[in-house]
Order: C-alpha cells, then structure tokens, then sequence
C-alpha cells in the first residue's frame, strides 16, 4: 500500500496556493487591459497551466494512496477523487475541465481565446481555493 506522502502533498497545495494569489489582481482586469500586454498573458497561461499540473499530481497521489487503478487523462483524475469522496462531487465536476484548458494553453490546439484565459483566473481562484482547503483537509483526516 502506498502511503500518503503529506509533504509532497503540501508542497503541491503551497505552489497552487501561491499562483493563486498571483493570479488573483488579474481577475480585476478588464479583457483589453489583459490583452494589452503580451508578457502578461503568457504568465498568466503559464500560473494556470502550474496550477492545474499541481493538482493532478495531488490527484494522482492520492489515488495512488487508495489503491484505485489510476486514470488515463487529467480530467478523469478530477472526477475520481470526487467519487472517492476526496473531494466533493460538484468540485470535482468544475475543475475537471481545468484539464482540458491546460491542454490547450501547453499543446496550443487552437488559438487560445483570452477571454476563456481571463475568465479561467476567477474560475481558479474559486474552485482550486476549494480543491486546496479540501486536500488539506483530506491529508488531515488521513
């Protein structure tokens, strides 16, 4: 049995937690100031990109600590932690398509639309806050 590894997790909660408060001035923006500065974007696209990575490595992990065959995407990491209780069901549900983000921001399958990009920050910030506080309360009952 694999054991839940509480540092690692922690580490993985603490750099999401970091790029949220990164993140969250640019919720405020409006999309032409977002559009305004390229550098910005970019760092935005990539704190979004780490956030998501983070919390499926966490996924996994846990996983991984039930004995549960791991998932073959990103999203279904999300929707299994839901069913496993980890997390609630609903979360679960509004993160899952995180992955789906996070694939086009580092494949670049199409153009990527700012406006997702920006509205995604607010998303973030809500929803992996969520994810945090619910990890960590995890790693507590564990």
């Amino acid at each position: 049995m694999t054991e839940l590894d509480r540092a690692l997790v922690r580490r993985k909660l603490a750099a999401i937690s970091q790029n949220l408060a990164d993140l969250r001035p640019i919720a405020d923006l409006s999309l032409s100031e977002y559009m305004s500065d390229r550098l910005r974007r970019k760092a935005v696209e990539r704190l979004l990109q780490e956030v998501v990575e983070a919390a499926v490595d966490v996924n996994l992990h846990v996983l991984r600590t039930l004995e549960v065959e791991l998932p073959g995407d990103y999203y279904t990491s999300f929707i299994e932690l839901g069913r496993r209780g980890v997390i609630a069901q609903n979360l679960a549900e509004r993160l899952a398509p995180a992955a789906g983000l996070r694939n086009r921001l580092v494949h670049e399958y199409d153009a990527i639309d700012d406006s997702i990009v920006l509205d995604a920050v607010g998303l973030a910030n809500r929803d992996f806050g969520a994810f945090v506080t619910a990890i960590e309360g995890y790693v507590q009952r564990t």
